[in-house]
């Protein structure tokens, strides 16, 4: 089965001592795409550092909300030059956590609001990341908001874009309709381990609201191990679980769900250089 990691973090300290054998694993898997992200000022420069020694792989640099507190304007400054790298293909992760709350949610909207304007200047959709406490949906209302508001429904985007999805919400967590919305705005939705979680048992419906053009999938790892992946760090691989997943809940084969991942990835983040 082909396969796609749009949101693996081998950035993260976790892989310092083995990162070479991940990424072996990853290939002898099937990924044939890993997007690795950033989420403040050293893990975007290490995003890029990680790409530079796999050049099939893509990075993205951006500001998570649990740090956007912690970036000032010298930090940001920084970022947005990075963001022009051919190597960087999106903007994130950043997006709204009314969950665990890391940072005031004045700063997260402020956090966004640039991140998404970085989206839109640079023609590379945003990663979004979006979480509400167990049965609320506010951060995924909010966030719909904020991105009309930036005009990822409108003209700007289609001008910025040309039909391509602008943003990305990543690992879907929130209720069905809110994938909906989101699709119906042209978006791409990513599904990784959460959809395992108790509470998120409406991914398994969503999952099939999504048209093969928008369709992703990640591992958000370190993070967010499937059942039958290490509880302590998961790895690319892994994402063969939960693509497995989504195959049987959208009723099609592995082989078809695998190359519509491929083309759903190239065609949410294109690159300069050929794959």
């Amino acid at each position: 089965m082909r396969l796609v990691d749009s949101h693996g973090h081998l950035n993260a300290d976790r892989f310092d001592d083995d990162v070479e054998l991940v990424v072996g694993g990853a290939r002898l898997a099937g990924l044939e795409r890993i997007l690795v992200p950033g989420w403040n000022l050293r893990s975007s420069e290490r995003a890029l550092e990680v790409v530079a020694r796999w050049s099939w792989m893509d990075a993205a640099v951006g500001v998570h909300p649990h740090d956007a507190a912690k970036v000032d304007a010298t930090d940001w400054a920084i970022v947005e030059a990075w963001a022009r790298d051919e190597r960087v293909v999106a903007i994130g992760e950043t997006g709204l956590d009314a969950d665990r709350m890391f940072s005031p949610w004045a700063d997260q909207l402020d956090n966004l609001r640039r991140n998404l304007a970085l989206s839109l200047a640079t023609g590379k959709p945003a990663i979004l990341h979006c979480r509400s406490r167990n049965g609320e949906r506010d951060a995924q209302d909010a966030l719909v908001d904020e991105l009309r508001r930036a005009g990822f429904d409108g003209a700007a985007a289609q001008a910025a874009f040309d039909g391509r999805p602008p943003a990305v919400i990543h690992s879907f967590s929130g209720p069905v309709d809110y994938c909906e919305t989101v699709v119906a705005m042209g978006l791409a939705v990513s599904f990784g381990g959460l959809v395992f979680r108790k509470g998120e048992e409406a991914s398994a419906v969503a999952v099939t609201r999504v048209p093969d053009e928008l369709i992703l999938t990640e591992t958000d790892a370190p993070f967010l191990s499937p059942p039958g992946a290490p509880r302590g760090r998961n790895e690319p691989a892994y994402v063969a679980i939960t693509a497995r997943w989504a195959a049987e809940r959208r009723g099609v084969g592995e082989d078809h769900l695998g190359d519509a991942l491929v083309v759903a990835y190239d065609r949410t983040f294109p690159r300069v250089a050929p794959r």
